[in-house]
């Protein structure tokens, strides 16, 4: 079991939203809006956004990287066209990695000379998109896409800026790096076989793309800059082959996201500001000992952004205790959520921390799993936790760091609905996503006729 604050009522600072709070009368406050009264108004599941965590975490990332363009916000760890609007005022640009990702942000008035498009097979319908709306870039991901991607920028009478992605052998996760090829995977173009050198030549030949750089993704929740370091290091000596033998200068490193967030109270916090220095630093010294200019370096955080910017707040239903063995008993908490809004347990093991928003607890800690209400065992959202023994049925129980991912990779599995999605800033509440209805699942439903 694991034990994080020996006080279920405080609030980890680096884990819950910045303007987090407990009250005096022990509920929970963002932003100096009540969790409790966002639920009465809104029901539950409810996620909630506080606007200005992250608005700051776009700025400390842009000061960290040296400017805001040079920070890519990922779209896919959540987005609205709220979200869309928040950074694009922050000055941030924008990755995507779906046509409908794009159409959003689009929507939005997002300038599309700052969006960068991703995805391992984009159609032509996607790829047409893309050149008719100007984006910033398309990465290329595979040999078929580069032809289609220069056939579509011909017909369009358009040259599209392109970056190539290039897998560079290294696979970095948390605090580990293997600096092994890691070349089985669907993303990208391999460093090893050869492929991303051929893919630039053809990009640079491509009479209709203009080749901008190099992408590359090393991993997820990393918490320092070694893997990045060791794959700048590697596509820099790609870089100086494109100088010698092509005449290039690509002007652009593009080194992905990955950035990790703590999810518990006893995780560390992300030093950006110190990550960044040391991979800019090495990064200009490689491009001095290779006698290159240094390419801007950009950067794709998504989860270091919008994860622990939000709460999901649930309300608790069923708790009851269940003989695992002979003499030893599992308390189960039921809350009226789950999978279907928070998929990351059962699909990861993803780990979140839990604490009562309605009101301060006082019992002795319980060792407590803490379970969605879906039709399925693994529907876990804490395996085991040091929980108040008092909390109890109608509780308000708050799950933080769920900005990413989670409303993304929601379903309506046991024809739930997905949960409404609110905004905090000022002491006012804003309704981002309204909660779907059960007239939204019915609208699909296409009725035969009467006989």
């Amino acid at each position: 079991m694991s034990m994080h604050l020996s006080d279920f009522n405080e609030l980890p600072s680096h884990v819950w939203p910045s303007n987090a709070c407990r009250e005096d009368d022990g509920t929970v406050a963002i932003a100096g809006v009540s969790l409790p009264e966002i639920v009465e108004k809104y029901g539950t599941p409810v996620m909630i956004f506080d606007e200005d965590d992250f608005r700051s975490r776009c700025r400390d990332m842009a000061q960290a990287f040296h400017g805001a363009r040079n920070v890519h916000y990922a779209s896919k760890a959540m987005l609205s066209t709220r979200i869309v609007h928040w950074v694009n005022d922050e000055g941030l640009s924008l990755d995507v990695a779906s046509l409908n990702e794009l159409l959003i942000a689009l929507r939005a008035g997002f300038p599309a000379e700052h969006i960068t498009v991703h995805g391992n097979t984009k159609n032509r319908e996607f790829l047409r998109h893309c050149v008719a709306a100007h984006v910033g870039h398309v990465v290329l991901d595979a040999p078929g896409e580069l032809v289609e991607l220069n056939e579509i920028a011909a017909e369009l009478g358009r040259k599209q800026p392109v970056l190539v992605r290039v897998t560079p052998g290294v696979d970095a996760h948390t605090h580990e790096f293997i600096a092994t090829s890691h070349e089985d995977q669907k993303f990208g173009f391999s460093l090893a076989a050869g492929d991303a050198w051929q893919a630039i030549v053809d990009a640079h030949q491509a009479n209709n793309l203009d080749l901008h750089g190099i992408h590359c993704h090393v991993g997820s929740q990393v918490f320092d800059a070694d893997g990045f370091k060791l794959a700048a290091d590697r596509l820099l000596e790609l870089f100086a082959r494109v100088h010698q033998d092509l005449g290039l200068q690509l002007p652009i490193l593009d080194l992905g996201g990955g950035y990790g967030v703590p999810y518990l109270a006893d995780d560390s916090e992300l030093d950006i500001a110190a990550i960044a220095e040391d991979l800019l630093t090495a990064v200009h010294n490689k491009a001095a000992f290779l006698g290159i200019e240094p390419p801007k370096v950009v950067v794709e955080p998504g989860r270091a952004l919008v994860g622990p910017a939000a709460v999901t707040v649930y309300e608790v239903g069923t708790d009851k205790n269940v003989q695992i063995d002979e003499g030893r008993y599992r308390r189960y908490l039921a809350v009226d959520g789950g999978m279907s809004d928070n998929i990351r347990p059962a699909l990861y093991g993803a780990e979140y921390d839990a604490r009562v928003v309605s009101r301060f607890t006082d019992g002795h800690q319980k060792s407590t799993r803490l379970v969605g209400a879906h039709c399925e065992s693994g529907d876990i959202l804490i395996p085991d936790f040091a929980c108040p023994a008092d909390v109890r049925t109608g509780d308000l129980m708050g799950l933080a760091v769920t900005g990413a991912y989670c409303y993304p990779m929601s379903s309506r599995y046991n024809a739930f609905t997905r949960p409404a999605v609110v905004s905090v800033r000022d002491g006012r509440a804003e309704l981002m996503l309204r909660r779907e209805t059960i007239e939204d699942l019915l609208s699909l439903e296409v009725m035969r006729d009467a006989d």
